[in-house]
């Protein structure tokens, strides 16, 4: 009896909504997929590599040095043209506000245009009104259009913004660079960009004093008009950039989701009907309030920025109660943004470990309890570590929630999304930050002896620690909300956090092998249809119809004839799949189900072409980044049956099946913990019962939801599941000792050349 087997390595499907459920993974203990493995500054060249992307980088840079440069820009100007004291106090002040101020506004029509119109026609728009209206402030000459136009092209950036942001995802190859693209663009606003305009800034208000030039030369506003000036033409230049040379800010869905993954289809309207500005309101808040995830993500969000608030409101008094002065205040103000830029390079290590939503959750609930340690801290080592903390935990909580809306997102809906959310960020910080000195003056500042140190007890702990409690609550309501693994413990995947050699969590691989490519099609399909009856997202792998005429195509294409020539085009088609479907889909949590993954084909190349299997199996393990199923499905059917079929061109004889039923044989020896093998020689609905019922058992206990729905059995039947569950791992077991021992047996009759083409597979999964 040959038993076909699978060594094949994990791979991962798109599930581009990833909303799909998780499942532990038990057996890619040691596997990771190559994308994943890079370095940050691989993965970082990988996505700069896209030209449309690099180009829109490269934009946004420029956006961003005109935005910092206009804050600093902007209030030097307005202190020139008044002499008041008071007026000038309130430059920056005035400037920052009139920029926030239409966040707070008009951030949601952002959203709607970026989802109506053309999202690179709507950036260009914004741009070219940015120009005319700083371009237009030293022209006018007056302090109160300076506000009045920097409110206005504060109003175009959250034009822009959203445009730019639902645009991303469109750009990128696969869904899952969203999260690396999402890092370079807060590392580019919120880092290169505001030392490029602070520098720039400093070098243009200093050129009459480096180079010695008269003050009367320029005139007393000739060098802050002129640092207006520039700042306008750099948002003429992005406009000019983004109309010439990414034409690819048009395009539209291109990463779809699936319609099986999406919790609840958008109705389509009629065709050639347009949505008004008022009905997509409402089918956004419609969206929100059906849509668990994007729920829990604007709650978590609003309880992490709650905090936020508190923390920037209540900084420079708190630093003061730990008896220190400026000093001590600068030192956690950087030890928040080092562990936020600690938190953001982070993020994609900690995906790989635990998923997306989860993380989120758990990252603002760990911002949270970071933030009370701050609040009750006696000593400022200990709030500097406290306040690195908490700026790590909310760095990744941000990141993570950024990505989640460019990767899990319709498109359709991303660009509303992605303006509530940045809404919602400046309503709250901007509400928080003005409402925390007030609570503060509430409570009178008392003196006490903590270890015989004097400790200053004033309205920021309580503020400090009121915030921290909300942000834990929110983020444990979000976590509920946005869980999509709620039969699988969380400690588990925190334990894994800390592993040194982590595992998969996310998704579960299952292959089905065997000798003949009709039988695993089918059994596969049918397996998919069976699964997808209980909690978790099942996705059928691509048809392999479709690989095998990309490979002939490759092959005659480019006139192979060697054997390990077409070995290495094999390897090639193959680790696509894995990169372009398979790993997407794992990596959302699906359970994929996938024939023929590598051991089938790897077998009858060798049987065919003789070459050796240990050198197919390196280069299987290279094209599929060493990743192996959670579970391989044998069918084991009569070699005579599979040659008959002719299925393998070249090779249809009996003698060249019972050779590969023998590689398999061997393969499955060598990791007979993750095999099971089923006897084919049947009908098509007894062979599919046998495999359903061999998954069911080999995966009880280790892997919750592939059963039936919850709530569709009824109170007897509940009662009676322990003991049901009990025999199934009684047969697991058996099935799990016959799967070991059937293969070294088939091996070790094909060494003593007692073959027999004829004799018929024993069951080991009944």
């Amino acid at each position: 009896m040959g038993h076909i087997s699978e060594a094949a390595q994990g791979t991962q499907n798109v599930d581009a909504s990833g909303e799909g459920t998780s499942t532990q993974s038990t057996s890619a203990q040691d596997a990771y997929p190559a994308q994943q493995e890079m370095s940050t500054l691989r993965r970082a060249r990988s996505v700069l590599a896209i030209r449309p992307f690099r180009r829109l980088w490269a934009v946004t840079y420029l956006c961003s040095v005109a935005d910092w440069l206009a804050m600093l820009g902007l209030t030097g100007l307005v202190t020139k043209y008044t002499n008041d004291y008071l007026l000038q106090n309130f430059a920056f002040v005035g400037v920052v506000l009139t920029q926030l101020l239409p966040g707070l506004l008009f951030a949601p029509l952002g959203g709607l245009l970026a989802d109506r119109f053309d999202r690179r026609k709507v950036m260009i728009c914004a741009d070219v009104a940015r120009f005319a209206l700083l371009f237009s402030i030293p022209i006018v000459g007056s302090p109160i259009w300076l506000f009045v136009a920097n409110f206005l092209a504060g109003s175009a950036a959250m034009m822009w913004i959203p445009s730019k942001d639902a645009a991303v995802p469109n750009l990128l190859r696969r869904p899952d660079q969203v999260e690396t693209a999402n890092q370079l663009g807060l590392f580019m606003t919120y880092g290169l960009a505001v030392v490029s305009g602070a520098g720039l800034y400093s070098v243009l208000t200093g050129v009459q004093t480096t180079l010695g030039i008269s003050p009367e030369t320029f005139g007393e506003f000739g060098v802050a008009n002129a640092v207006v000036f520039i700042n306008a033409l750099l948002y003429l230049a992005s406009a000019i950039l983004i109309a010439t040379r990414i034409p690819e800010l048009s395009l539209r869905n291109v990463h779809p989701v699936p319609a099986s993954a999406r919790t609840e289809p958008e109705p389509e309207p009629a065709e050639g009907a347009k949505v008004g500005f008022f009905a997509m309101v409402r089918q956004s808040f419609s969206y929100i309030r059906r849509t668990k995830l994007v729920r829990g993500l604007l709650i978590g969000m609003m309880g992490a920025f709650a905090a936020g608030g508190a923390v920037i409101g209540a900084a420079k008094p708190y630093s003061s109660s730990l008896g220190g002065g400026d000093s001590s205040f600068g030192l956690l103000f950087v030890a928040v943004f080092v562990g936020a830029a600690g938190g953001l390079a982070m993020v994609p290590k900690l995906a790989r470990r635990l998923p997306h939503d989860r993380l989120f959750g758990v990252g603002i609930v760990l911002a949270g309890m970071a933030l009370m340690v701050v609040a009750l801290s006696p000593h400022l080592a200990v709030s500097l570590v406290a306040a690195a903390a908490v700026g790590g935990c909310a760095g990744a909580g941000f990141l993570t929630g950024v990505t989640i809306i460019g990767s899990q997102i319709d498109d359709a809906m991303r660009g509303r999304i992605n303006a509530i959310y940045q809404s919602l960020l400046k309503i709250i910080i901007f509400g928080s930050t003005a409402t925390v000195p007030l609570l503060i003056g509430l409570v009178q500042p008392r003196k006490i002896d903590v270890w015989g140190s004097e400790l200053t007890i004033d309205g920021t702990r309580p503020v400090l620690l009121g915030g921290g409690l909300l942000a834990a609550l929110v983020g444990i309501i979000a976590y509920r909300q946005m869980d999509s693994r709620r039969s699988e413990p969380i400690l588990a995947d925190l334990r894994n956090v800390i592993r040194r050699r982590p595992r998969r969590v996310n998704g579960l691989l299952i292959a089905l092998e065997g000798t003949s490519t009709t039988d695993t099609a089918t059994h596969a399909a049918r397996l998919a249809d069976a699964l997808r009856t209980g909690e978790r997202k099942v996705v059928l792998a691509t048809d392999p119809a479709l690989d095998d005429r990309r490979l002939q195509g490759l092959v005659s294409g480019a006139a192979l004839t060697s054997a390990r020539a077409q070995a290495l085009a094999a390897a090639a088609v193959r680790a696509d799949i894995v990169e372009r479907d398979i790993r997407p889909a794992l990596d959302a949590g699906a359970i994929v189900v996938m024939e023929r993954f590598v051991d089938s084909p790897l077998a009858h190349l060798s049987a065919v072409a003789g070459l050796d299997a240990s050198e197919l199996e390196g280069l299987a393990d290279w094209a599929t980044a060493r990743m192996r199923p959670d579970l391989t499905v044998l069918l084991d059917t009569d070699p005579a049956h599979s040659a008959a079929g002719g299925e393998v061109s070249g090779a249809s004889s009996a003698a060249h099946h019972w050779r590969v039923q023998q590689l398999l044989a061997e393969m499955a020896s060598s990791d007979p913990q993750h095999y099971v093998v089923v006897d084919a020689d049947c009908t098509a609905d007894e062979v599919s019962d046998r495999v359903r019922t061999a998954v069911q058992c080999a995966l009880a206990g280790r892997v919750n939801g592939l059963g039936r729905k919850r709530g569709k059995r009824g109170a007897g039947a509940a009662e009676q599941e322990p003991a049901e569950t009990a025999e199934e791992a009684a047969e697991s077991a058996e099935s799990a000792e016959s799967a070991a021992a059937e293969p070294a047996m088939a091996a070790s009759a094909e060494q003593r050349g007692q073959q027999n083409p004829g004799r018929e597979a024993q069951e080991t999964a009944s």
